[in-house]
């Protein structure tokens, strides 16, 4: 599902209109089904300004998707304690669904939440921290007891795709997984407390989702997932390499990672020596190399060219003030 910035009335208007020229669809068939949705912002404190404001009331007449987001820093825009950081950040949520609802009752809204600490000693942001994840639980318990579908995140105030990057962003994944989240947003490659983006850092965040989603998938209990059988074959003192068990499921018994290197040392040191960010590097590289744009159909794209130069020609929407 595509996202669109809200940045005022008519830039909206025109995204949407792109969206129904791409899908080939009416204005009507638009606005009976979400097909894009927007982050709202909420300024915290206890502020939702305009532009945010104008995005609600747009995309819940177009009956798209609102992912109403309090951005709440404790320490900073939000009181120190972690409790004080999601009442407020729960209370900026609610006005901003409450305006939606007026606007379409049953407008499509996603609980969102991007609930942080700040460094006391510089007010920088803190991503990945134990506070992270602590708020993460607590917004989406708050979303559940809304009946809403929830938004989390993997963040990082890391500069670099290094070690801190990764641990913050793991930290900041159990936090989203474990919360119950239906929507993990800035998923892959963030960097600089969302200032930057990485290919490397996006490589190293498809490696750990692979690894939650196969954390997530059940242990299973069956005879054969029980394997007695294989134990009685191979008897005390024996191994399993061998083994019929082992040789019918050798080949997807366990997760085949995308960047690690599970060789011994001798053979990696022979290899290059390469860390885990200079394989991540190689396979972004190697990936674009490879990639074939898909086909698109040529009615549409002359559609939407022609739209592009039409509105270029007008002039475009106006800033946002």
């Amino acid at each position: 599902m595509p996202f669109i910035f809200s940045r005022g009335h008519v830039q909206v208007a025109d995204n949407f209109e792109l969206i129904r020229l791409a899908h080939g669809i009416s204005a009507e068939e638009f606005r009976s089904r979400p097909y894009v949705y927007t982050i709202i912002n909420t300024n915290s404190p206890l502020q939702l300004d305009v532009p945010m404001a104008d995005g609600i009331i747009d995309f819940a007449i177009a009956g798209q998707v609102l992912i109403i987001t309090p951005f709440t820093l404790a320490g900073a825009m939000a009181p120190v304690t972690i409790a004080g950081a999601l009442t407020l950040a729960h209370a900026e949520a609610l006005a901003g669904l409450t305006l939606a609802q007026i606007v379409r009752p049953g407008a499509p809204i996603v609980y969102g939440s991007f609930t942080s600490n700040v460094d006391m000693k510089s007010g920088s942001p803190a991503f990945g921290t134990p506070e992270y994840v602590k708020a993460a639980f607590g917004a989406g318990q708050m979303a559940r007891f809304l009946g809403l579908p929830w938004r989390s995140s993997n963040a990082t105030a890391s500069n670099i795709p290094d070690a801190q990057s990764v641990y913050e962003s793991q930290m900041s994944l159990w936090g989203a997984l474990l919360g119950g989240c239906n929507f993990v947003l800035h998923a892959a490659g963030w960097l600089e407390s969302g200032l930057t983006t990485s290919y490397e850092k996006f490589i190293l965040d498809i490696e750990m989702l692979q690894m939650f989603a196969e954390v997530f998938q059940p242990v299973g209990a069956t005879p054969a997932d029980l394997a007695l059988e294989a134990v009685a074959e191979v008897g005390a003192g024996g191994h399993f390499f061998g083994c019929a068990h082992t040789m019918e499921r050798y080949r997807s018994a366990f997760y085949a990672p995308l960047v690690s290197d599970w060789r011994n040392s001798g053979t990696w040191a022979d290899d290059g020596a390469k860390s885990a960010t200079d394989r991540a590097s190689g396979i972004w590289q190697s990936t674009l190399e490879r990639y074939v744009a898909p086909k698109r159909d040529a009615a549409v794209v002359e559609a939407v060219d022609s739209f592009v130069a039409r509105r270029k020609a007008e002039g475009g929407a106006p800033p946002v003030t």
